[in-house]
């Protein structure tokens, strides 16, 4: 199935121009005389080559640009690609660090970056609960009940208080750094004791109003971290309720926070527009088309070229017209003796629409499980079953039609290729399903015979049961 991700994924990692002074690490290792030194950096938690520099003979590699990094956490990528460290970017661009192999987090030392000299104490302090963090998991290896696993819970909240402890600590000594911002952001809301009168969804309401507040959307700190996706994958999957329209309001809502700053504005529309259109539940595509026509449709997402952008928006206005609870559109088709046949002429109180290809191997299977289902269940239930030829010959059709018996079908065509059928269903590849309920109104599609036997099972339930209540 065609997708734009990888397009998304490439115009999100193209670096802004900014006018500036530039970057300059100069990087000392020890035990090295020759090799290739990397430098990376986060995007979500993904992360891609910044920049690289030869070992010179001294033990020494110089990274360095005309224009200024992004802020972020950056990877020192030792030769050889096995071994790095996590250097902080902000401000100041022009430092020097030395590395001892013997050890990362001890040996390492920077010069003229207040930055990544708190970065490193941080990790030391992290270092140095390594013993209760390893017995706390060996503890948890070795538990057999959940007695076992109850007597851990104190060790780790120890340690989660220590460590929390310190970064609380940490913001309220170094407010305006930028391991300060990922700190705050990295926090969560701390529900208050339920007032009297609320009701039981008091302590959801409370942390999903709250959760963005000490989350920086206003400077382009978080982008280059894991943070901020981790934020977004979290508040999307556990806090947002899962319906199209539901889902709407909230991107709008975040979206508007971002407006300060490009970046975050770019890196969040990016995400969330990624995230929908590669979305493996149903109905999601209306969330990406949403988004494609508010923002990118008026120009909005700046980082695109023309042609980027005609890619998105054009596999957006082919999901329109076909998303769940869309009127589906007329079809005016020919039966296999060539006689008119019509979709909405076809009564029934659900319709499985397949688009179908007698020369594809998937729909050689896909189209006789169809036909049992159908033979088995479905049609007791008052569904029809419209099979759309797309490619292949007439006689391969009729041939396919005869030998596998799929009678009480109606099989249509289009010979003059006059429904544009193509573009109204989407149909980039074979099968394609779609139920349509009494009306023809789309209530699911692209599912496969074992879902859309469990979906015309729930929805005969819910009619059953909504009778009963009348």
């Amino acid at each position: 199935m065609r997708k734009i991700f990888f397009l998304l994924i490439a115009v999100l990692v193209i670096q802004l121009h900014l006018h500036a002074q530039g970057y300059q690490l100069t990087v000392r290792l020890k035990n090295y005389n020759s090799g290739k030194l990397f430098l990376g950096n986060y995007m979500g938690k993904n992360t891609y080559l910044t920049d690289s520099a030869d070992v010179n003979a001294s033990g020494e590699a110089v990274l360095k640009g005309k224009q200024p990094l992004l802020p972020g956490i950056y990877l020192i990528v030792l030769p050889g690609k096995q071994r790095y460290i996590e250097t902080l970017i902000d401000k100041q661009q022009v430092f020097a660090v030395s590395i001892d192999t013997a050890d990362l987090i001890g040996k390492t030392a920077y010069k003229n970056s207040a930055d990544n000299d708190l970065f490193l104490e941080y990790n030391k302090f992290l270092a140095s609960q390594e013993s209760l963090s390893s017995g706390i998991m060996e503890q948890l290896k070795a538990a057999r009940t959940a007695e076992d696993s109850a007597k851990v819970q104190p060790l780790q909240r120890e340690l989660g208080k220590k460590v929390q402890d310190y970064r609380n600590d940490f913001i309220a000594k170094h407010p305006s750094t930028i391991l300060a911002t990922i700190f705050r952001a990295m926090k969560e809301p701390e529900v208050p004791k339920q007032p009297v009168g609320e009701d039981s969804t008091f302590a959801y309401r409370y942390f999903k109003a709250h959760y963005w507040d000490d989350v920086d959307l206003s400077s382009a700190r978080l982008v280059r971290t894991p943070i901020l996706e981790g934020k977004l994958k979290k508040y999307f999957t556990q806090l947002v309720v899962n319906y199209p329209d539901s889902i709407n309001t909230d991107c709008d809502a975040l979206i508007a926070r971002t407006r300060k700053d490009k970046e975050v504005f770019k890196y969040v529309l990016w995400w969330l527009t990624y995230n929908y259109e590669s979305s493996p539940y149903m109905g999601m595509d209306a969330v990406f088309v949403h988004l494609v026509e508010k923002y990118y449709v008026p120009g909005e997402a700046y980082w695109l070229t023309d042609e980027q952008l005609n890619k998105i928006v054009s596999r957006a206005y082919a999901l329109a017209p076909n998303l769940i609870g869309q009127q589906a559109a007329p079809l005016e088709l020919k039966d296999t003796a060539s006689k008119p046949v019509s979709l909405y002429k076809t009564q029934a109180k659900y319709t499985v629409l397949v688009f179908w290809d007698p020369t594809c191997g998937h729909c050689k299977t896909e189209i006789p499980r169809l036909d049992s289902a159908y033979k088995a269940s479905w049609k007791s239930k008052g569904v029809a079953m419209i099979g759309v030829k797309t490619e292949g010959t007439h006689e391969q059709w009729l041939a396919f039609i005869k030998e596998n018996k799929l009678s009480g079908w109606v099989h249509a065509w289009d010979p003059a290729s006059t429904s544009n059928y193509r573009r109204l269903y989407d149909v980039y590849s074979t099968p394609v399903i779609y139920l349509l309920d009494e009306k023809k109104k789309i209530v699911a599609k692209r599912l496969a015979v074992e879902q859309l036997q469990d979906f015309l099972e729930h929805a005969e339930t819910k009619k059953t049961a909504s009778k009963v209540q009348k």
